[in-house]
């Protein structure tokens, strides 16, 4: 049985001063010292890819630089899913006894590293080569067409559909040190914010950002590891010219690591829900079942995703307000939900936590990968 034994998030946002391999440290010492382990006890090391790296082996480069010489390391690259992919991972091989304490690392300097031109060039490679590259289509237009789609569907714009989204991300923001955005938003900003790709505004968008996340796997032996009670993945299409947009593969990933848990998802105290844009966000709520169809942006206006809602996401922010420092943008919710389980999430702390869902996506809605995770005193 595998468990979450340390876990690091340094801050995001514009800081120079540190590349890829420096963020990726950061991160992997903090997520050792939490574990109280030292390089020298790492046997695994899994590290997720980044753009601002031009290495073909960033497990091995990274073990080099912190001094770890492990018997499995392992690159790896979904997109937005990697980090929950690489836990899963990690997971497997402590459950095999392929390796018995796993660092998992991502970290990029995403933001002042490379001119925002590139970030944005190299990211729209998601798409299709032959049919979406060529006519310059980026990932906020991918996710705008998304969105266009959806506002119609269900006879929404983007101040009820959307908007109220974003003001609940960074209303939890506005509590965790060390997020990009801090200050609050109404939903008059959002809709007032620059357009970016119609219908998305500057504010439904998330940010480049600098920063690391890290998590140590292995055998539980402390009272404060999470259990890693269940995990699943799937993926239905690369390019979203070929996505079903009823089922992007969401509701079969999470449904597969909550039967591996064996929970429903009612279950569950805290969630933490990959939210690059918010209809990523509204599309994945829905997807999971946390909201009805068309109504995650009513929901989060109702409050239902705050602290003291019924359903709490993303209580560090988000994608959307924390940061987005590519793969380690995704690890920031795990992290979080690590804290509020843990019951370490200070003035953010979310009563009674014991168990929590964590979800993420890669590309454009296309890599799926679900964890759900509890403490030794959730429910089995």
């Amino acid at each position: 049985m595998a468990w979450i034994r340390g876990a690091g998030l340094t801050a995001f946002g514009r800081l120079p001063g540190r590349d890829a391999s420096g963020w990726q440290a950061t991160a992997a010492r903090l997520a050792m010292a939490d574990a109280g382990v030292r390089p020298q006890d790492v046997d695994g090391l899994i590290v997720g890819y980044a753009t601002t790296l031009d290495h073909l082996m960033p497990a091995n480069l990274l073990g080099e630089y912190l001094g770890i010489t492990p018997r499995v390391a392992l690159g790896a690259a979904v997109g937005g899913a990697t980090g929950l992919a690489m836990v899963a991972q990690a997971a497997s091989l402590v459950d095999s006894g392929a390796a018995s304490t796993v660092l998992v690392v991502a970290g990029e300097d995403r933001a002042s590293g490379q001119s925002t031109q590139v970030s944005t060039s190299t990211l729209a490679q998601v798409g299709h080569r032959r049919y979406e590259v060529p006519i310059g289509a980026t990932v906020p237009q991918y996710y705008a067409l998304l969105a266009s789609a959806y506002l119609h569907e269900h006879g929404l714009d983007p101040r009820d559909g959307l908007a109220p989204l974003a003001v609940a991300m960074r209303a939890h923001a506005a509590r965790r040190d060390g997020a990009q955005f801090r200050e609050p938003v109404t939903v008059d900003d959002v809709v007032a914010s620059r357009p970016v790709a119609a219908p998305l505004h500057l504010l439904d968008c998330c940010p480049i950002s600098d920063g690391g996340a890290a998590v140590l796997v292995g055998p539980g032996g402390s009272a404060r590891d999470v259990e890693i009670a269940g995990t699943g993945q799937a993926h239905l299409h690369q390019h979203i010219s070929e996505a079903d947009p009823h089922e992007f593969g969401a509701r079969l990933s999470a449904g597969r690591a909550l039967t591996a848990a064996g929970v429903e998802i009612d279950d569950v105290d805290v969630f933490g829900i990959y939210d690059s844009f918010t209809i990523t966000l509204a599309l994945l709520l829905e997807e999971l079942g946390l909201a009805r169809p068309g109504r995650a942006g009513a929901a989060a206006a109702d409050g239902c995703f705050d602290l003291d809602g019924p359903t709490p996401v993303n209580t560090h922010g988000g994608l959307l307000s924390y940061g987005h420092c590519g793969v380690g943008g995704g690890m920031a919710h795990l992290v979080e939900v690590v804290l509020q389980l843990r019951g370490e999430a200070g003035d953010r702390q979310v009563g009674g936590a014991a168990q929590g869902l964590v979800h993420a996506d890669g590309g454009v809605m296309s890599a799926h990968v679900t964890a759900v995770l509890r403490t030794s005193g959730g429910a089995a």
